[in-house]
This record gives C-alpha cells, structure tokens and sequence, in this order.
C-alpha cells in the first residue's frame, strides 16, 4: 500500500464519490500528517424520502473514540450504528489503538489522526461534518476545531474543516488525577508496567515520551471554536471527570457553547445510551447549514 498525501485514502479500488460507494461501506487505511497509518471505516448514512424531515444525505459524523478503544470496539460499532439514522458515518482507530500504526500519544498528536478522516469524510463527498469525540476523543475534537474550524487560526477551507463539534465526557484540563480512575490511568500511561498493561490488555500502544511542548488545553482551546456550533455532554455520574470539567468548558464557551449535563449518565461511549446517541444525531442535523 503506497504513501499518498495526509488523509488521503493510501490505495483504493473504489470510486468513492458514486452514488453506489456512498450507499457501500468501506474500509481503509489513511495517512497523517506525520505518517502514521489510521485504520478508518465508512458507514453510509440513510436513504431519507419523507420532505418533512431535513436532508441529511450531505451530512457526515466523524466519531473520536475514547483511549484503549479501536474502531473494531462493540461501544464504538454501536455509536456509529446509531448515528448512521442521521448520517453517513466515519470511525477510525487513533494511533497506538487496534490496527492503527504508531503509538498513543493520549490526547496531543490524535489531532492529525482526526484531521485525516475528516479529509477522508469531505472526499467521499459531504458537504458538512461533524466530529463527535468520547473522553480522550472529546478533548481531540475541541482542540482539531479549534485549528481547523470556522474560527480556527489554521482553518484550511474545505479539507480538514468541521462544521460542528460534539464532546462527550471530556476533560477540561491535563493531568487531572482528582479520582481513583484517572489515579489509575495515570499509571498506565506514565509507567512501564502500566504501558505493558496497556500493550497486550488493551491492545494500546502508549508513547514512553513526555509531552513536549504541552499541548493546547481542552479548556484554551473552546473559545477559539467559534463561531462553529459546540455542544458538551457530560454524565453528573462520571467516575472519571466530575462536572466541574463540562462547566469549565461551557463557561469557556460562552454564548456559543451548549451544555448537556445527563442525570445518571457515567463515563463516554459505554454510558451513552441509544437514546442520547439518537438526540446527539438530532441536534448535529438541526446545525445544517
């Protein structure tokens, strides 16, 4: 399989702007910016006949998974199978996760990860995107709209531009270690014993390096998101971040920013039930432009 330009697909037999490739899943491997191999999969949206209803055929989720997920993970094949009511559907395996080349770097390099498939997603033929992101995912999609949305200080046009952001479950800032999960998280990334854990437990394969620099915060990165549409999700039964994560991150959103806070709800995809996926796919056609 040959290197092509970032995010674009390495090889392909297939003509993906057809109108039979778009109603046929597909699946194959991008490039990054950095070279790094993403395993990606494209799930065609519906087929909607009914005039009273908005057109979603343009419109395309392009889905973040959590750390340690992959996009072969039943919670991340069931999110995409709920937002494929609305829209086409774009997984993909970060870095260091599943089939995915090089190694996780949790959170700081994922962003070209995501900017691939979303270059991917706008060559297939949609006019709009939508990134949605879970935890670890939820921090990537902020800081990628950040730099590449309407308000983002990289914007490139129509490549790896999104027009509407979805977080779900993410923190506000790093190296949180305020509960016993992220205590344990923490050692799994930072040692190791706990890479291996990692390696061969969650097939993730975590990066020993030090983030240098410091990436942008989840928190810094919100208020360069406008003016492109924000929604935060965030469960009040969180074991991982409490909620005064989502309420720095909307308050750093200001007006263009909304907040859901979910009675019950735990921590990203696995707590995500069929009904919030369905109000999450809702709210993403009603940003149509």
């Amino acid at each position: 399989m040959s290197i092509g330009p970032a995010g674009h697909v390495a090889r392909s037999t297939v003509r993906p702007n057809s109108e039979t490739t778009r109603r046929t899943p597909l699946r194959t491997f991008l490039h990054t910016e950095d070279g790094v191999t993403i395993d990606s999969v494209y799930d065609p949206g519906p087929v909607v006949y009914d005039s009273s209803r908005p057109s979603a055929g343009d419109l395309v989720f392009v889905v973040a998974h959590g750390f340690t997920g992959d996009v072969d993970k039943p919670h991340v094949r069931r999110v995409a199978e709920a937002f494929t009511r609305h829209g086409a559907v774009v997984t993909f395996s970060f870095r260091g996760h599943g089939a995915s080349g090089g190694r996780s770097t949790v959170g700081d390099r994922e962003v070209l990860d995501l900017a691939a498939a979303v270059r991917w997603a706008r060559e297939l033929g949609h006019a709009r995107v939508v990134t949605v992101g879970f935890s670890m995912g939820g921090s990537v999609v902020l800081r990628h709209a950040a730099i590449h949305g309407d308000g983002g200080a990289q914007a490139d046009g129509i490549g790896a531009r999104t027009d509407a952001v979805v977080s779900v479950s993410a923190p506000a800032r790093w190296y949180y270690r305020g509960t016993p999960r992220m205590r344990r998280l923490h050692w799994l990334v930072t040692r190791p014993e706990g890479r291996l854990v990692g390696r061969y437990g969650f097939r993730t394969r975590i990066h020993h390096r030090e983030w240098s620099p410091v990436p942008m915060s989840p928190v810094e990165a919100v208020p360069r998101i406008a003016p492109t549409p924000l929604l935060i999700v965030h469960g009040d039964r969180d074991g991982y971040f409490p909620l005064d994560h989502p309420r720095m991150l909307a308050q750093a959103a200001g007006d263009h920013g909304e907040l859901w806070l979910e009675p019950g709800m735990g921590h990203a995809e696995h707590a995500a039930g069929d009904a919030l996926l369905h109000r999450i796919g809702h709210w993403a056609v009603s940003q149509g432009g």
